[in-house]
């Protein structure tokens, strides 16, 4: 799939996209010395504000393991999504998540997908996120990831257009949203006139729709639901998200020591005395939420919380045993779940997947190192991974040896040349690579906001958009097709959710 660059502001090197034309001529406009205003105050704005998270080397959120604080780098340049595209990429975000929660059930339950010969049997109950207390466990609505975060990537066809691809489903505890709101904020408190001049959907209403997710998902005959956010603590390095959308949300944020279970309820402490919780949106991991059934060494859970669950008198968002549907070795099962349980063809196109476990695909990953990016299976946040054509030999070598040592461990993917964005570095306007990670809520309904989180690869040429690799975040903006739709005025927008 080598092909050229697909570029989203410019379709040549004279002409500018459509859905770019108007803020192009805006850019144009401003000065060098006025953007580096700009960049330097939205700096000073986000560390006062304390908009950071921690790096360490923990491949997973929901752990306890402390690291360096610093800042997402942000970027003054905004993605921009025309109307007709965005439609395209949402039916395809609702086909697909509930495609993969239906499948979540089927797992836990009939296993329909495993006796039609679908997906072998080893890939599930062999998988690392399987998770049995789960089997025969019935979840509210049949819901289980509630909050999905799906990495969406482009980049050119055969025909030289964009085209968008699925890269990974995140449906454990996946983070950003913050990012994504809070640069919006930031955007416009810079940059007022644009949201005058362009129409942008908005975003702000995020944490209205997460909250109204949660409370649909809460035990049957709960008169005024409790939802609490569950953090491991001030150490996670999404802990400003988890404090963020507590408060945005007007709910409580809570730590494992805050619970406790009584009677086959959850409770927490408050300085009333105790108040019975009926929803916890968890940014735990699984292994971490109840010692006496996963971890017995954790103090990031409740002890007594599963049982709990399993009896239905609380609701978990997401669910426990999501992550055997977001492993990278089910990934390329999800076209056909897709067909396998809505009747439909996907919209949304996978990226071709070599799966080392598969005696073939080994074969072809080792003789092609060099041109592909290998991944752990279970790798996240950019580690474990291998980026063959921006690798050195040694480095190659040393993921041979992993591959033929863990076949299963590992699945590899042509380098797709990801779409670039131009982007304000240091030397200037300069085009970076971008993904998208936009939010689809499950419950009572399938929603979500226009846009998502765009992150950008800050170093030229890089591929690798993890902010824990040096990554960078930008607003994304998904234009209004209907005049007649309204849109709140920045003013109303920052209100809504707090000014910075």
């Amino acid at each position: 799939m080598s092909r050229p660059m697909f570029d989203e502001m410019n379709a040549t090197a004279s002409s500018v996209r459509a859905h770019y034309q108007a803020y192009q001529r805006w850019l144009a406009r401003q000065s060098a010395e006025v953007m580096q205003a700009r960049r330097a105050e939205a700096e000073m704005i986000f560390r006062r504000v304390g908009i950071t998270f921690a790096v360490y080397g923990a491949k997973d959120e929901g752990t306890d393991n402390g690291g360096i604080e610093r800042l997402i780098p942000f970027d003054l340049i905004p993605r921009i999504i025309p109307a007709h595209e965005w439609v395209d990429i949402e039916r395809g975000l609702v086909q697909r998540v509930t495609a993969l929660n239906r499948f979540l059930h089927d797992v836990y339950h009939g296993q329909d997908i495993i006796k039609a010969g679908v997906i072998p049997s080893g890939q599930i109950f062999q998988n690392a996120q399987f998770r049995p207390a789960m089997m025969g466990v019935d979840v509210p609505g049949n819901i289980y990831s509630h909050v999905s975060g799906i990495d969406i990537v482009r980049a050119a066809n055969a025909q030289g257009e964009g085209e968008y691809y699925v890269l990974e489903d995140n449906l454990r505890v996946p983070s950003g949203v913050s990012y994504m709101l809070e640069d919006r904020k930031m955007m416009m408190r810079l940059f007022p006139g644009l949201f005058s001049e362009n129409r942008v959907a908005p975003v702000a209403h995020y944490p209205d729709l997460l909250l109204e997710t949660l409370l649909s998902m809460a035990p049957p005959a709960t008169a005024d639901p409790a939802v609490v956010v569950l953090t491991p603590g001030t150490y996670n390095s999404a802990y400003f998200e988890h404090a963020f959308l507590a408060q945005q949300m007007g709910v409580q944020l809570v730590e494992g020591q805050d619970l406790f279970v009584k009677d086959n309820f959850v409770y927490m402490r408050t300085t009333r005395g105790a108040k019975r919780v009926d929803v916890i949106y968890r940014r735990v991991d699984d292994d971490y939420l109840d010692p006496l059934a996963f971890r017995p060494t954790s103090t990031l859970g409740c002890a007594g919380l599963l049982n709990v669950y399993r009896s239905g008198n609380i609701s978990l968002c997401n669910a426990i045993g999501t992550g055997v549907a977001d492993d990278k070795s089910i990934y390329p099962y999800v076209p056909k779940m897709i067909e396998f349980y809505l009747g439909e063809k996907p919209i949304l196109k996978n990226v071709p997947t070599y799966l080392c476990r598969n005696s073939e695909d080994l074969q072809y990953t080792l003789a092609h190192l060099k041109d592909l990016v290998v991944k752990e299976v279970h790798g996240a946040g950019g580690y474990g991974m291998m980026v063959g054509p921006a690798s050195s030999t040694a480095e190659i070598e040393d993921f041979r040896r992993a591959l033929l040592a863990n076949p299963s461990g590992y699945i590899a993917q042509p380098t797709l040349s990801l779409s670039t964005c131009p982007t304000y570095v240091e030397s200037g306007i300069a085009p970076r690579h971008i993904d998208l990670r936009p939010f689809v809520l499950s419950g009572k309904k399938v929603q979500m906001v226009p846009g998502g989180l765009t992150r950008v690869a800050l170093e030229d040429g890089s591929l690798v958009v993890n902010s824990s690799q040096g990554g960078g975040t930008k607003d994304t903006w998904v234009l209004q097709g209907d005049p007649a739709v309204p849109r709140p005025s920045p003013s109303q927008s920052l209100s809504r959710i707090g000014g910075i």
